[in-house]
């Protein structure tokens, strides 16, 4: 309990008048120099469980009264998928216009894909389903820029997001890595403007064939010819600024908006990254903001479902434990967040992980949102964490868990993957 208080205590210092209130608000500065919006007004609910982010979802998705949008890396095919497609079958029958995008490859690497089959059914029964960059030879050309997006939007009132596909495995775990953790963050206003038209942007790109008819209008809602307008403020307490990479528009704002955000903080970072092989321009964030004598907390899993990843990882930890950063693994099971919190002050949630893949060719998708009270929610879980399920990495912890053959094969792969 002692320990809990104190890290507690470090954690809240920010909202002492005047100790950091300057991080949150040079970092909107920053993001506005790079073009981002910046949506006043929203309320944010964090969803941190597979088991609350499925039924809040559901939920959703049986009182929506006009549309409902869907963009995830993978549909399972698997108990989870079949509740929320026949809901999404039933919604559209309804009258309810839905529209599903996964990613091709992300569907031939599941456990379970969607089968041809289902698909048709699925199309039988009035939804609008495509895939994202179809898998086919020469394959090669398919495997670079993948829709990493995790997306659901209810008639343009609320918008999910985080680090959950839709599969079991979010509530039952996996047997090679057992429960499988992650969270998702609901947000109800003006903010859902942005996502929506990420979503239409990448359907276009997906499913260039003609749209029906949206309700009584002639055109959709992300038509070019709609007449656009600022972001209104909303009635909620959080400003959210919208990233999205988007491979030859914006490849390096992943890399910008999570650097800016670091080198603005004054006295602490935490992050829980699944992969976090720390692509170089983070990598120095995070030292400089060491060298600054600010506090950086790290969490990572013991397991995860990469033996080769986990090494490289290891080796990054190991550089940030010796540089002064506090490093935790997480022990009950895999820890699949992609979250980051600043100062008490500021965070982000989104699809984007810490290695070449996302940085560098995904299609990823964050909201940093700039709200005391979202921010300690998270930390608060990130406390809990740290007190019930994890081990503090020390020098000794290392050379336990990564002996020689270990440290061998990371270096190895470290190397191999520079071309990245």
């Amino acid at each position: 309990m002692i320990k809990k208080a104190l890290f507690l205590a470090l954690s809240l210092l920010s909202f002492a008048p005047g100790w950091s209130e300057n991080a949150a608000e040079r970092t909107k500065r920053d993001f506005q120099q790079l073009g981002l919006p910046l949506y006043e007004g929203n309320k944010t609910t964090i969803l941190p469980t597979g088991e609350i982010k499925f039924h809040d979802l559901f939920e959703a998705v049986e009182k929506a009264e006009k549309y409902i949008l869907m963009d995830y890396f993978k549909f399972q095919q698997d108990s989870i998928c079949g509740i929320l497609i026949e809901k999404l079958c039933r919604k559209a029958g309804e009258g309810v216009q839905v529209y599903v995008l996964f990613d091709s490859f992300g569907n031939h690497d599941s456990d379970f894909p969607l089968s041809d089959t289902l698909q048709a059914n699925i199309r039988k029964a009035g939804v609008n389903i495509a895939a994202f960059d179809p898998v086919r030879f020469p394959w090669i050309n398919h495997l670079m820029h993948r829709d990493h997006h995790k997306i659901a939007i209810i008639d343009g009132k609320m918008v999910y997001t985080g680090g959950m596909n839709v599969a079991d495995y979010y509530l039952h775990g996996k047997p090679k890595v057992g429960k499988w953790r992650d969270m998702h963050i609901r947000m109800d206003g003006p903010i859902v403007e942005a996502y929506e038209e990420l979503f239409w942007k990448m359907w276009d790109k997906a499913a260039p064939s003609p749209l029906p008819l949206w309700g009584s209008a002639s055109k959709p809602p992300h038509s070019d010819d709609e007449e656009k307008t600022l972001p209104q403020k909303g009635s909620g307490e959080a400003a959210v600024a919208f990233a999205s990479r988007w491979p030859k528009e914006t490849p390096k704002i992943m890399r910008q908006t999570y650097c800016i955000a670091i080198d603005n903080a004054e006295h602490l970072v935490q992050i829980v990254n699944p992969y976090a092989m720390l692509f170089g321009e983070v990598r120095a964030s995070l030292r400089r903001a060491l060298e600054r004598g600010v506090r950086v907390q790290f969490m990572v899993s013991t397991r995860s479902d990469g033996k080769i990843n986990d090494d490289v990882i290891g080796l990054e930890m190991r550089k940030l434990m010796n540089r002064g950063a506090e490093v935790f693994y997480y022990n009950d099971g895999f820890h699949h967040s992609k979250i980051m919190m600043i100062d008490s002050l500021f965070c982000t949630v989104g699809t984007t992980n810490l290695d070449a893949r996302s940085l560098c060719f995904d299609y990823e998708v964050n909201a940093f949102i700039f709200d005391p009270a979202t921010t300690h929610q998270l930390q608060q879980i990130f406390s809990d964490d740290v007190e019930r399920s994890s081990t503090l990495l020390t020098p000794e912890v290392f050379k336990e868990r990564f002996p020689l053959r270990r440290r061998i094969r990371g270096r190895i792969y470290t190397i191999s993957k520079r071309f990245l």
